[in-house]
């Protein structure tokens, strides 16, 4: 088990990214507290060595970061097979106490390392870096969550033993199953159907009005990451039923196995990177007065800002077109 090519590239990059997180946050901390871009102090040249390194470094640990949650949820599907009762990711996930939360941190920490790159670009625009103790600060506080993920994610991959019995997703992500998940699915399809749509349209609306005006940055950030979790949870109590063509069927997990072509990794990808890019519209707004950035950041905001409308338009055609092209009549159920 613990030699799955997914398990070691997992366990490597965590152990490398706690490494590297610690150098980076231990320089963040100093960078913090004494730079100074006027200053010519030895310090402050030795800093400024260093950060260029610390950036390039944890700009491909943070984009490591991000892939890894794919990484993960494909391990956990390719894993399956060997638990009794798994079908897909759902089982194998379940097979110890660490699986769900180690999702849960990946996800928070996508957004987390997204933002961080999504502000480090930004103050690689200016000549003076003046989003530089921003960055550090951010860094110094996503540590914690990193470190906390790693531990979590390293415990569950250990721990993990063939032939164990686990429950399937049809179990886990079912209306009678006493969870978060089977409350969510015994909602209402039609109020489900029309906060996904609204949630969806209200974006969509906001993100125009930031794009022409470059006003409401808050706003549309906000909005992007409701429409996101709305968007999570339509998938699963009912966009997800027209792909497996059967009303009973809520897995959120089995939509990335080959037999419904893949389509899962499309939905999930538009989905976290739209919200992530609409995050990163608001990240960059209290930053708009700085006058270095005054060319580059608002047109920084307004591509982030086209390409989250864009990813949240394309997850709605995704899902659309597979609700129409489906053969599942739920008339007739």
């Amino acid at each position: 088990m613990k030699f799955h090519p997914g398990v070691i590239a997992l366990l490597v990059g965590s152990i490398l990214t706690v490494s590297m997180l610690c150098y980076a946050a231990w320089y963040g901390l100093r960078i913090i507290k004494s730079w100074d871009i006027k200053s010519g102090s030895e310090l402050q040249l030795d800093l400024e060595r260093r950060t260029y390194l610390i950036a390039l470094v944890m700009s491909y640990v943070l984009g490591f970061q991000l892939l890894s949650l794919f990484l993960f949820i494909y391990t956990a599907d390719a894993i399956s097979p060997l638990f009794v009762g798994a079908m897909c990711a759902a089982g194998s996930l379940k097979v110890n106490s660490f699986g769900y939360p180690t999702v849960i941190l990946k996800i928070v920490n996508f957004f987390l390392a997204g933002v961080w790159l999504i502000i480090n670009f930004t103050d690689n625009k200016a000549h003076d870096y003046p989003l530089i103790k921003a960055k550090y600060v951010l860094l110094v506080m996503i540590a914690p969550f990193l470190l906390a993920e790693a531990i979590v994610q390293n415990i569950y991959l250990l721990e993990l033993k063939p032939n164990i019995i686990t429950s399937c997703c049809g179990i886990l992500f079912s209306t009678g199953s006493e969870n978060v998940m089977g409350e969510l699915i015994a909602l209402p399809r039609k109020l489900s159907q029309i906060v996904f749509g609204a949630s969806i349209a209200l974006t969509l609306a906001l993100g125009l009005y930031f794009y022409t005006t470059e006003k409401g940055a808050y706003l549309f950030s906000v909005t992007s990451v409701v429409a996101f979790v709305f968007s999570i949870i339509a998938l699963i109590s009912f966009i997800s039923i027209y792909f497996y063509e059967l009303p009973t069927h809520h897995c959120p997990f089995c939509i990335l196995q080959k037999e419904y072509g893949y389509v899962g990794y499309a939905l999930y990808s538009t989905l976290l990177l739209g919200a992530l890019f609409g995050l990163g519209v608001g990240a960059l707004a209290p930053f708009r007065k700085i006058k270095s950035l005054s060319d580059s950041l608002p047109l920084i905001q307004k591509r982030l800002c086209f390409m989250s409308m864009l990813l949240y338009f394309g997850f709605s055609l995704i899902a659309t077109l597979g609700i129409l092209l489906s053969n599942l009549s739920l008339a007739a159920y």
